[in-house]
């Protein structure tokens, strides 16, 4: 029995998000079935981060244990065949029997995408989030400096999450533009549930004027959802890419 590590893209509009539920089909649904199909086996992936309805991922990273005699290594080629155009596994390994995605330290980093313009662009409606007010870019830039570093988020998380300890470390926040898309680049060890969605709402808000930088501290020390700004539509957000540092798994077959 072999464990293979699989990182995966996707497109995630036409998905209820990555974690199988009763009402629409996920990613990890997908996978599921398809693998199950490649390896002659009942698979069930276990996967690193539970994406949300509607939100993408260029680097999320799952899991499966099978018995199957197809190099680790080729397992994305032949994946990839059987599975739809917006999903694509973009590297297949193996790694060690008891390596997890989710119990280890990890360094996660997501990408928000704004259009800001005065009208929308229908070919970017999926992966941009659509602003066409002006945003005062440096306001928003001073405000990302109060998050940076461990905090208690539990002003930036939804009231449905069911986690107790709501302390989070985020390494950088940056916010960078080209002509008229805005990136708020975000990388941290953990993100609650639609903590980088409220996160952007909020910046948005200190952009469009109503929230000075300073309201974000407030924010922070209000330990209170209802505290911060809005909840960012999930189509900009994007999940770029998990680290696993000094515990990333090597090949074990070349």
């Amino acid at each position: 029995m072999k464990r293979i590590k699989l990182t995966v893209a996707y497109d995630g509009t036409d998905y209820c998000g990555w974690q199988i539920q009763p009402n629409g089909i996920t990613v990890e649904e997908v996978l599921n079935r398809k693998l199950s199909e490649l390896t002659g086996e009942k698979i069930k992936v276990i996967g690193a981060s539970r994406t949300d309805s509607g939100v993408h991922a260029q680097g999320n990273v799952a899991v499966f244990d099978s018995d199957t005699s197809i190099p680790p290594e080729r397992i994305a080629y032949a994946l990839n065949r059987k599975l739809p155009e917006d999903i694509v596994v973009i590297r297949s390994e193996e790694v060690p029997p008891d390596w997890h995605p989710r119990y280890q330290d990890t360094v996660k980093t997501y990408e928000y995408h704004i259009l800001n313009r005065e009208m929308p662009d229908p070919v970017r409606r999926k992966d941009t989030y659509f602003v066409s007010y002006p945003l005062d870019l440096e306001k928003m830039r001073s405000a990302a400096e109060y998050l940076k570093g461990e905090h208690d988020f539990k002003s930036f998380c939804n009231i449905r999450t069911d986690v107790e300890d709501t302390v989070r470390t985020i390494y950088d926040l940056d916010i960078m533009q080209e002509g008229d898309l805005v990136t708020v680049r975000i990388r941290g060890n953990g993100f609650l549930y639609n903590m980088v969605r409220i996160i952007v709402g909020t910046l948005l808000r200190v952009g469009r004027g109503f929230y000075t930088p300073e309201k974000v501290k407030e924010i922070l020390d209000a330990k209170e959802r209802t505290a911060a700004g809005v909840t960012a539509p999930p189509q900009g957000l994007v999940l770029v890419k998990i680290e696993y540092p000094g515990s990333e798994p090597p090949l074990q077959q070349q």
